[in-house]
């Protein structure tokens, strides 16, 4: 793009029509700022993909002018894929205390924190990127110290509102910034990016207040052990249980990994608040009472290796749940989750346990951290944007947004409904939509990135699916003949002993083809292997219904 067609541009790379790996870029002539960098979780589909993040090939193609990222809060679908980013543009990354504390020790795992330029940031802060001024304010949602961003531009002003909902009565003191969102909007907005993830329900996000409350009642009725699972990420959840805790004189353990780390980087930044003497070790939990012990615990999204999921099936080596002990389930499901969290509460119930559950606020014990439709028209309202792009939302979500903004002044047509890589360019106050780049996923597999592609993938849903057979010919060197064999080896296909026919069949069958090969087919292993797998593809489909994938190896003596 050569920066007279046009200055100031707006793209995503992650996050659109989708919830999960959120990464944003906005573009003034030749200076670009990334706001977050997620990841999310594969589905059934992506089998052995540990991780999803954003294909950034086309920044790489432009890292020249790649200023910086900049981190709107701490959670996984917005800081997961900075590490890999990380190794590929060393740029300066800006975020807040607690924010880079989280980012911090993801860093330390990839072994990248000493080369890496961290910048700490708050609601006061201001930057400058070549013709961008940037500027902060404070909104409120499920983790601490959360931004959103102004970007300053000769074009007019950008606003991305980060991940938010308007609570008057916050847990902690995380409210949101109303006056300066307001002068902001009185200022004038030309662009807002604004989340949408609610954009769905009515009303108003309820208040994190609420939950205090459910919680230490829960914790006041309760006989046995209290296990209490939330994202680890919510330190007001956190505080709450804590107080809870200490108000029926409980002691407190740990479990999850990740629960362990957000706690220490929680405290040591002095965002969580731990009683002394308060904390103990997880092998202490069984020499105390169980009406003096609280555990809390990752796992609220039914991940298999997560410390519910292996308490329920009694997996969690020292600790037990016995009957009579109270599981509250502090967080709502993520859509897709439903399954794995249900498995988890039948096993608990299994073994005796009170299980408090249930979607959003249905049990008092989950606010969400979004905001509903009455937060998402009250930041419209505030911001009076001429054009909107809804961001962070599957398709409908993306949708509703836009008859939300229509609903409070927005022009019909202003909104713009985008895909990853559809870009918004911005000339003379006018935006237009009329070009892609590209973009996609890149896949995590174990220590590999980005080498599992879409025919890997094929691959191994074929084998999950269907099996394979694999089909072994010695052949002579010199005149290309079959010397002995084949030799059929099935896999997940067929059970060999109930199909003996099968399996001579198809030896016939492969015999038959390298036979009928001509002479000039039958000096290349290649073409050999092509005809076997065509034939004995054909047979056993017609045989079977099935399609194993078909593996010919060719001894050459």
């Amino acid at each position: 793009m050569s920066s007279t067609e046009t200055a100031l541009s707006i793209f995503a790379l992650g996050g659109m029509n989708e919830i999960g790996k959120n990464m944003y870029v906005v573009q003034y002539e030749d200076d670009m700022v990334v706001i977050d960098c997620g990841n999310k979780f594969p589905d059934e589909s992506l089998l052995g993909i540990d991780l999803i993040i954003p294909d950034i090939s086309y920044l790489e193609e432009n890292k020249d002018k790649v200023r910086a990222l900049i981190v709107t809060h701490g959670h996984e679908d917005h800081i997961g894929g900075i590490p890999f980013f990380l190794k590929k543009l060393n740029v300066p990354v800006y975020g807040t205390r607690f924010t880079l504390g989280l980012i911090e020790l993801k860093l330390k795992e990839h072994k990248i924190l000493r080369e890496t330029d961290l910048h700490e940031i708050n609601a006061n802060s201001k930057l400058n990127f070549g013709e961008m001024n940037l500027e902060f304010f404070k909104v409120t949602h499920s983790i601490p110290d959360c931004l959103g961003i102004l970007f300053r531009t000769p074009e007019g002003n950008v606003v991305h509102t980060g991940d938010f909902k308007f609570d008057l009565t916050p847990a902690s003191n995380e409210h949101s910034d109303i006056h300066k969102m307001a002068e902001i909007g009185k200022e004038g907005v030309l662009l807002l990016l604004s989340e949408s993830t609610n954009a769905e329900r009515p009303g108003a996000t309820p208040s994190e207040q609420m939950v205090g409350s459910h919680v230490t009642d829960a914790f006041m009725k309760a006989d046995g052990k209290i296990i209490l699972s939330t994202f680890a990420s919510n330190v007001s959840r956190l505080q709450q249980t804590i107080d809870a805790a200490k108000k029926t004189n409980r002691k407190l353990a740990l479990l999850g990994r990740s629960m362990v780390n957000v706690v220490e980087v929680a405290m040591e930044r002095g965002y969580l608040n731990i009683p002394d003497g308060m904390l103990i070790d997880p092998k202490q939990i069984n020499d105390l009472p169980p009406e003096r012990v609280a555990i809390l615990c990752t796992g609220s999204q039914g991940e298999q290796m997560a410390a519910l999921s292996r308490l329920s099936t009694g997996d969690f080596r020292g600790v037990d749940i016995l009957a009579g002990d109270t599981v509250i389930l502090a967080a709502g499901p993520i859509p897709g989750n439903e399954k794995a969290v249900t498995k988890i509460v039948d096993n608990l119930y299994a073994l005796g346990a009170n299980v408090i559950y249930g979607p959003g606020s249905s049990s008092g014990m989950h606010v969400s951290g979004h905001g509903y439709q009455e937060d998402l028209k009250l930041m419209l309202t505030l911001m009076k944007p001429k054009y909107l792009v809804p961001v962070h939302g599957e398709y409908r979500m993306l949708h509703h947004h836009r008859l939300l903004a229509e609903s409070v002044g927005v022009e019909e047509g202003n909104t713009f409904i985008l895909k990853n890589g559809d870009v918004v360019d911005i000339k003379d106050g006018v935006a237009n939509h009329t070009r892609k780049i590209p973009t996609g996923n890149t896949y995590v597999d174990g220590i590999g990135v980005g080498d599992v592609g879409e025919i890997v993938l094929r691959d191994r849903r074929q084998l999950s699916e269907d099996g394979m057979l694999v089909v072994v010919l010695t052949m002579s060197k010199t005149d290309k003949k079959l010397i002995s064999g084949p030799d059929t080896i099935s896999r997940g296909f067929v059970f060999v002993k109930n199909s003996e026919d099968l399996i001579k069949d198809v030896n016939a069958l492969i015999k038959r083809t390298i036979n009928n090969l001509d002479e000039a087919e039958s000096k290349e292993w290649g073409v050999i292997k092509k005809h076997i797998k065509k034939a004995v593809g054909q047979y056993l489909f017609n045989q079977t219904k099935k399609k194993p994938m078909i593996l010919p190896i060719i001894i050459e003596v």
